[in-house]
């Protein structure tokens, strides 16, 4: 008897794990499953049409990065500036590649130098982040994401 009432016990115990109910359980799997995933990363970087999607996510940051500083280099050369003293600092862009492939310039970080002298700077880099040619949106798990990226643009005229 006593081997029976222990029986019924551990059974009782263990079948607690019977009586969750199958949303619930799909709740914990989901929240396990969330909580493993780095929102810091991306799957697949935003992609020009000209960049291959096949290859490497390290040679589609790299393609990505080279046509964008391929475009800014060429914007700035058709622009002639005029400076009272040198230039030698690093202007940072800030801007988001959304989810629908549009790019907008958060922020453009510069010195009160850049400021003075080149007061249409900013509106220069942002008219020009707007001419890029079209690009696909940055992956994750399959899933266009919003991605947040900085580019340094180093201005010499040493």
């Amino acid at each position: 008897m006593r081997k029976f009432v222990m029986l019924v016990s551990l059974c009782f115990l263990c079948s607690c794990n019977w009586l969750v109910s199958k949303e619930e359980k799909t709740k914990q799997i989901v929240d396990q499953e969330m909580q493993s995933i780095n929102w810091n990363e991306i799957d697949k970087y935003p992609l020009f049409d000209i960049c291959d999607e096949t290859v490497s996510k390290e040679k589609q940051k790299e393609c990505f990065e080279r046509i964008l500083l391929m475009h800014f280099s060429m914007a700035l050369q058709d622009f002639d500036f005029v400076l009272d003293f040198e230039v030698n600092d690093t202007v940072y862009v800030d801007f988001i590649v959304s989810k629908e492939g549009l790019i907008e310039v958060q922020e453009v970080e510069n010195s009160e130098n850049i400021k003075n002298q080149l007061p249409e700077f900013n509106t220069l880099i942002s008219t020009s982040l707007k001419e890029l040619p079209k690009v696909s949106p940055a992956l994750k798990r399959g899933v266009p994401v919003d991605t947040k990226f900085r580019v340094p643009i180093i201005l010499n005229t040493n």
